[in-house]
């Protein structure tokens, strides 16, 4: 059910919130059958941990989970920018500009969750230009995870303006230009998620 992925992912559920099948059932509107699916769905990709019976929590995302989350990442993306450089299309441009245009308005608009989701879907089709079955592969496997992960900033227009910066080097077909970036990204993004869970503790 994307609807309840989508909270989690956005963070209005917040971790270790309880999740109750019959509870969600009747909050959602639909039967316990779906929920009990979606929950299963959610624990294998590692957002949900199951417990005992009809129930199960928000996954607490450790240090440590985060780290390793990190450097996956750091490894996937860096590969997927610059194979997109090389292999983008024009079609997989328009795409990319769709979702950097809709990113940047989400950002000027002070949207936080639009821009997070916007930015997580300028990601993943990055992935898509660098027309790679494996990377896609192992991307679809961690991707709610990796959303998740992507949704840990709160300075929405400096995403932006380095989603754009990437945008263009990808568009001039510059693959080192394009590693530079993604490396500089990367440390931007690590440096949020980090203000951004020092903040979450304070409050």
């Amino acid at each position: 059910m994307r609807t309840l992925r989508d909270q989690i992912i956005d963070g209005s559920r917040a971790p270790g919130s309880k999740l109750v099948e019959r509870e969600l059932a009747a909050e959602l509107g639909v039967s316990r059958l779906p929920v009990r699916d979606a929950l299963r769905d959610l624990v294998n990709e590692g957002l949900v941990t199951p417990r005992p019976r009809t129930w199960a929590v928000v996954r607490e995302f450790t240090p440590s989970d985060i780290s390793d989350l990190s450097e996956v990442r750091s490894a996937l993306e860096t590969l997927g920018f610059r194979l997109a450089a090389q292999r983008r299309t024009r079609s997989g441009l328009a795409k990319l500009r769709s979702q950097l245009d809709a990113e940047q308005a989400a950002a000027a608009e002070g949207d936080g969750a639009a821009a997070r989701r916007f930015a997580a879907d300028f990601h993943e089709t990055v992935t898509e230009l660098a027309d790679n079955a494996l990377l896609s592969e192992l991307d679809l496997t961690l991707r709610s995870r990796m959303r998740w992960l992507l949704g840990q900033h709160d300075d929405f227009t400096a995403v932006a303006e380095e989603h754009e910066e990437l945008y263009r080097a990808i568009e001039a077909r510059d693959v080192e230009t394009v590693g530079e970036l993604a490396v500089a990204h990367l440390a931007t993004s690590q440096a949020e998620a980090d203000a951004h869970h020092r903040h979450a503790v304070v409050s």
